[in-house]
């Protein structure tokens, strides 16, 4: 079982920049990837952003590229969300979710689809102009 925690979510305005974080704890996190998703009203939920908790290996989805960042502190057992440049687009529930290594390699439909066995609560990150 995995736990995870998100935080760091609020209020901006249009070019502020937020770091959001993910706790996680349980056992054999080296053995997941970590990843970001966000869901916006009426929208369908979005990929983000994934790492190996290891840290050897990341994609980041080609909306998002240059502008969020993904990143991991596994001496705080922390996934972190770096968003730089927000505008009213990046208006959604933020979410952390952890999935299980299942084979030698992973690929990018797997990052980007899933499953993912475990999520975390969401942040509400608010951008306004």
């Amino acid at each position: 079982q995995v736990q995870l925690v998100e935080s760091g979510g609020g209020s901006v305005q249009s070019g502020a920049s937020l770091r959001l974080s993910c706790v996680a704890s349980g056992r054999f996190l080296e053995s997941h990837t970590m990843g970001w998703f966000r869901q916006a009203p009426g929208k369908e939920r979005e990929f983000l952003a994934a790492i190996k908790w290891s840290g050897d290996f990341q994609h980041t989805a080609d909306s998002v590229k240059g502008r969020l960042t993904i990143s991991v502190d596994k001496s705080k057992y922390t996934v972190y969300l770096q968003m730089n440049s927000l505008s009213q687009e990046d208006t959604a529930v933020y979410f952390c979710a952890a999935r299980k290594i299942r084979s030698v390699y992973t690929t990018i439909r797997d990052l980007e689809v899933g499953p993912y066995e475990y999520w975390g609560q969401g942040t509400q990150v608010t951008v306004s102009s």
